[in-house]
């Protein structure tokens, strides 16, 4: 259930409501989703995938990454900059290799640094995300390091929002500096194209 009259909420509303709704996820239904979405990723066809450890309330595990891993893909995850700016990267090689990030709860991997320019070597970028409309405009936490990154992807990368299936909502605030989404990663429907990206 959305709130009411959200096509006049702003984004601090929304992410105030879709945290709240997080948070009462039952630990069976998040574990639930996190085996469905690794399960989804025999969807994506790639080389390289930038993807991240997910946290807190968001869906998803290490089992998303892993499954990734088992079928020959390269993994990339982010490392938080000690300052605003674009996400560093360096690859995932397994759980026992994951350190403490700058953000409690946050992991990271403990391997080489690839550099901003890391995002660049991948074909499919998964991103975080709190909720995600049909044209593909995409509700973050806020700290803006994603609206940094993303630009520095090579062309003809896909953006794929790691979502729950009741995150995928009619219509979002949208900024001019947004980066769309090409589709959404579901536990319940899977990879979903958003046919509707070019829409203003």
């Amino acid at each position: 259930m959305h709130p009411r009259g959200n096509e006049r909420l702003s984004k601090t509303e929304w992410r105030a409501h879709l945290l709240a709704r997080r948070a009462g996820v039952p630990p069976a239904q998040r574990a639930a989703e996190a085996d469905a979405l690794a399960l989804a990723t025999a969807s994506i066809q790639a080389r390289t995938v930038c993807c991240y450890v997910p946290f807190g309330d968001e869906p998803g595990s290490l089992a998303l990454l892993d499954a990734l891993r088992d079928r020959g893909v390269r993994v990339l995850l982010p490392i938080v900059p000690p300052r605003p700016g674009p996400l560093d990267w360096a690859e995932y090689t397994g759980s026992p290799l994951l350190v403490q990030g700058r953000f409690r709860g946050l992991m990271e991997p403990a391997g080489e640094r690839l550099g901003s320019a890391g995002v660049a070597a991948a074909e499919v970028v998964l991103v975080p995300a709190l909720a995600v409309d049909h044209r593909g405009v995409r509700l973050g936490r806020g700290a803006g390091f994603y609206d940094r990154t993303l630009p520095l992807a090579r062309p003809g990368t896909a953006f794929v929002a790691v979502i729950r299936d009741t995150e995928l909502v009619r219509r979002l605030p949208a900024e001019a500096h947004d980066t769309r989404m090409d589709a959404v990663l579901t536990p319940g429907r899977g990879m979903l194209a958003l046919p509707e990206r070019g829409e203003p």
